[in-house]
């Protein structure tokens, strides 16, 4: 089973996403890994290579292309980055989108990173613009379209277990061969 855990900075994705592969036994293969491998490939840190990618366009590119193809690839893995359920496309069984409120995302971030909470909150508005505009001119995705999403969770509304919980049993209760439900994706992937 691929199951695919995506959603904007600060809404929970990493740490829902390593225990939910952990609680179904699957693998857990993370957007933000990749991209440290990435950097790690060409000799960058992660902050030099951070830098570089926002002038040059083939590093998220060759970074979705290699989420793209661990999703045709492989089986029994949580896929987790911003794109994954798009990424995945057909090859998900089963896509989940993770939200909180800005504030709520800019606090966790602010805390995690030792940083103001304005100042945070604006970097994390600033950068979901510039995100949103970079999947648009590149894919042709509206990322504020959650309609290939099978399940949607705020997840400032409960705890990090209880979102795990519902998302074990929805897992849980998914049956593939009764399934009538799943959205196709439109994405022009120009990698």
């Amino acid at each position: 089973m691929l199951i695919t855990v995506s959603g904007p900075p600060g809404s929970g994705k990493s740490t829902t996403a390593s225990k939910l592969a952990d609680a179904l036994d699957l693998d857990h293969v993370s957007g933000g890994d990749i991209f440290r491998e990435l950097a790690d490939e060409r000799g960058y840190t992660t902050l030099e290579f951070n830098k570089l990618a926002e002038e040059d366009d083939q590093i998220d590119r060759d970074l979705d292309r290699r989420l793209r193809s661990i999703a045709a690839e492989r089986e029994d893995v949580v896929l987790e980055s911003r794109l994954a359920g798009w990424l995945a496309g057909e090859h998900a069984d089963f896509r989940i989108w993770l939200d909180a409120p800005l504030d709520v995302r800019a606090e966790r971030i602010a805390e995690r990173e030792d940083k103001s909470v304005a100042e945070t909150r604006e970097e994390t508005a600033a950068r979901q613009g510039s995100e949103a505009d970079r999947y648009r001119e590149y894919y042709d995705i509206d990322i504020t379209d959650l309609t290939i999403y099978d399940l949607s969770v705020n997840t400032a509304r409960w705890n990090a277990d209880s979102v795990l919980e519902m998302l074990v049993t929805a897992v849980g209760d998914y049956d593939p061969a009764t399934d009538e439900g799943k959205y196709p994706v439109d994405a022009t992937y120009d990698f």
